[in-house]
């Protein structure tokens, strides 16, 4: 997965070593200013143009992270809201200018456009900032290969019904603000999207058991010779085990503020803005190897 960009010795200014990649907690250790080196971040559901997007709390990770490759697994723009009205923030400009700085720290970017940014599946391609594709295969350190894609795809509401899915979204939209000027006026600051936040983990879990939702993500692993699926789209951050293949979601930056964090080692973190751990993948034991 890495690209060697590094000149010869010959050619190379004197400079001293990069820092090494990070290993996972061993602890809960203090938060600090330091910069942690990791080897993936995957993210998805920022959802920029969206009133409600935790656009600053993203900018505020990126900034504490440095990332051998950065995913942005779907609707990191919000399509849907931007044509209805323009809405764009300095701080989008800002965590743009960050997704450079780390391109031109070595970072590799790669997206994989999602239903609310679905117009940016006319322009896959490489255009050398950034990658687009409509999925990725991701290599994780210990061998194990993942999908890598928005899960859209497989949201038969989204797919069999999409003038429903515009309709509950800007219906979402409203109670998400009437949600945030309900705990503003009660003086309530520590997650201001709870109750929208878990009125909407009912209506993902009825619409994943109506689209089978984790079992065809499963299913595809396993067409792909894959050992595991990272996506988002419902907004539902999670670490799960189905049969050989383990289910990943990156969760959102609009209730939860998540993402997921590959180590040098292989194992993987889903934490919160915070660095709150919410769950852990272990990497395989070393001088094992994935399953053929």
């Amino acid at each position: 997965m890495y690209v060697d960009n590094r000149m010869s010795l010959a050619e190379a200014p004197a400079a001293s070593p990069p820092p090494p990649l990070e290993q996972p907690r061993t602890a809960p250790a203090a938060r600090t200013a330091k910069v942690r080196v990791v080897r993936s971040l995957f993210v998805s559901d920022v959802h920029l143009g969206c009133k409600h997007s935790q656009a600053a709390a993203l900018l505020d990770l990126l900034e504490r992270f440095e990332p051998a490759n950065l995913y942005v697994v779907g609707d990191f723009i919000d399509g849907w809201k931007l044509k209805r009205r323009w809405r764009w923030l300095p701080v989008y400009d800002r965590l743009l200018q960050r997704m450079m700085t780390l391109k031109r720290n070595g970072s590799r970017l790669m997206y994989t456009p999602g239903n609310h940014d679905e117009f940016l599946r006319g322009f896959l391609a490489n255009f050398g900032v950034i990658e687009i594709r409509d999925r990725f295969i991701h290599e994780a350190a210990d061998g194990r290969r993942f999908v890598v894609l928005h899960g859209d795809q497989y949201d038969r509401v989204e797919q069999s019904y999409p003038l429903l899915s515009l309709v509950a979204s800007y219906a979402y939209d409203a109670l998400l603000t009437a949600n945030w000027m309900g705990n503003r006026l009660r003086g309530k600051k520590h997650n201001p999207y709870a109750f929208c936040g878990a009125i909407k983990q009912r209506v993902k879990k009825l619409v994943r058991h109506v689209s089978d939702f984790e079992h065809q993500l499963r299913e595809d692993a396993r067409r792909s010779g894959c050992e595991g699926i990272i996506c988002g789209h419902v907004h539902s951050p999670r670490i799960m085990a189905m049969d050989e293949v383990t289910y990943l979601n990156t969760g959102d930056w609009v209730e939860n503020c998540t993402a997921l964090v590959e180590f040098a080692d292989g194992s993987f973190e889903l934490i919160r803005q915070n660095g709150d751990l919410i769950d852990r993948l272990d990497p395989l034991p070393q001088g094992e190897c994935p399953p053929a």
